[in-house]
């Protein structure tokens, strides 16, 4: 996740007591909670305690007198840097200490009380499901409750996660992210006070060979047809017309395994859309539709004749890539730290090994670029989870104090209307590059130095070429 403390503000103590600064702490871009120095500074020495102070970046030290206007910032900055090196730790960034830590500061911040509520969650296909939590329940305890709600077993909850969208004029959704362990996702959606905002329950693996696991199940061959028939409806999945008659025929016969079987087949299938933005690839300024999935990050484009292509670029041989904001300022003069700018431009930049010996750095422009990123850092992980042998299935982990308890009353998930037919006006996509194909594995080596260490992500799945892959 992308973690930031863009801005500071002057705060009036309790009961009239002095002021104090508040450091406003975003994720993606949004504010998930406001704390205090000694509030971070005891986070801090919790962390310390249990993990040691040679595991820990460096915190900024006290000061005896009131900070100055200057060191004010610098002491932002530090903080900033401290929380994305803790999160970004595999030990630190997954810690109980660091994510109850934000849980309850996104609580007090939001000034939300604990109480039981009835919060929506959708399906794809736009179906709700409402479930019965407290205003405190974690993101994987909403998980937990929605798949109780829907009878999903145990063992499949690992294979899907909740989802914070935008639902747009036209019923589509844009993803925002994926709702992490930091955050109370009632508070989450609650507090951007717009109707727009949802929260959407998807599969979250990437390789279709995990398909197999969830389709054994009924509810989650349902939710798998479901998200299938909702992706194809919408575009994300190339279909042409040949094939959209073969599925409306399984579709028919209500042959959900056949369907997913074919589905399977087709490009794009099981990748996340994104919305329009531009890239610098092939030129400059390029207006591009950026899909993730299947190990690789697709690019459309529209090239001079209306004519469609697409460039595929692989997962595993990105070397690194890294997340960078700016905030423009408005013409004609300088601004003051978080007054009067404009809106946050986002970019995702990854060096990406286009032959032997020729990495090259391509850039996305687009107010996703840290979904995208997350899209790109899950990829990883699951590459790595696949090559050490490992699992994605995961047990219910029962709540401290208790059991979920599931409804008497299961909600069953249920059917999509039949397939309409293409869009005639959808044209075939052609590869721009064939060549990009998996290589043999070699070590990464240090980041470009284009970008400093603590803003790169180093891509532990990056391959090399040889000269037999040319």
């Amino acid at each position: 996740m992308h973690f930031s403390i863009p801005e500071t503000e002057s705060r009036s103590g309790d009961s009239g007591g002095s002021a104090y600064v508040a450091y406003n702490i975003h994720v993606n871009g949004v504010l998930h909670c406001r704390v205090r120095y000694s509030q971070l500074l005891g986070l801090h020495e919790q962390l310390r305690k249990e993990y040691g102070a040679n595991v820990l970046p460096a915190f900024p030290p006290k000061k005896l007198f009131s900070l100055t206007p200057a060191e004010v910032e610098q002491r932002r900055e530090q903080l900033e840097k401290y929380m994305q090196a803790v999160r970004q730790d595999p030990l630190l960034g997954s810690s109980e200490t660091f994510n109850s830590f934000l849980r309850r500061a996104q609580q007090e911040t939001q000034q939300v009380p604990t109480e039981e509520v009835s919060l929506e969650v959708l399906l794809s296909n736009g179906q709700k499901v409402l479930v019965n939590v407290l205003t405190s329940d974690q993101t994987e305890d909403v998980l937990e409750a929605v798949a109780a709600k829907l009878d999903l077993p145990d063992d499949l909850i690992g294979y899907f996660s909740l989802f914070l969208v935008r639902e747009k004029d036209d019923g589509a959704f844009s993803f925002v992210r994926k709702l992490q362990e930091f955050e109370l996702p009632y508070v989450s959606v609650t507090s951007l006070r717009s109707q727009e905002y949802k929260i959407v329950l998807r599969k979250s693996y990437w390789d279709s060979a995990y398909d197999d696991d969830v389709m054994e199940n009924r509810v989650g061959l349902n939710l798998l047809y479901a998200q299938t028939v909702s992706d194809i409806e919408r575009g994300w999945i190339l279909v042409t017309k040949e094939q959209h008659r073969q599925l409306k025929s399984l579709q028919e016969k209500v042959s959900k395994k056949e369907f997913l079987r074919l589905a399977q087949t087709l490009r794009h299938y099981g990748y996340l859309r994104f919305d329009a933005c531009v890239a610098d690839f092939p030129e400059k300024d390029c207006p591009v539709v950026v899909s993730a999935g299947n190990s690789e990050l697709s690019l459309q484009l529209r090239l001079p004749g209306q004519q469609l292509r697409e460039g595929s670029f692989r997962v595993t041989r990105m070397r690194c890539w890294r997340v960078t904001s700016s905030v423009p300022l408005p013409s004609g003069g300088t601004s003051s730290p978080g007054r009067g700018r404009g809106e946050v431009r986002l970019e995702l930049a990854f060096e990406y090994l286009m032959s032997k010996d020729r990495l090259q750095w391509v850039t996305i422009t687009s107010p996703q670029a840290i979904m995208m990123s997350i899209c790109l850092q899950s990829m990883v992980d699951e590459l790595m989870v696949k090559k050490s042998g490992g699992s994605i299935r995961k047990m219910l982990r029962r709540r401290v104090g208790g059991t979920l308890r599931r409804s008497d009353s299961q909600q069953a998930v249920k059917s999509p209307p039949l397939l309409e037919s293409p869009d005639a006006s959808r044209e075939s996509v052609v590869k721009l590059s064939s060549k990009l194909s998996a290589v043999s594995l070699r070590g990464i080596g240090s980041p470009s130095t284009d970008a400093s260490a603590s803003d790169v992500h180093g891509n532990f799945a990056f391959e090399g070429i040889g000269d037999e892959d040319l």
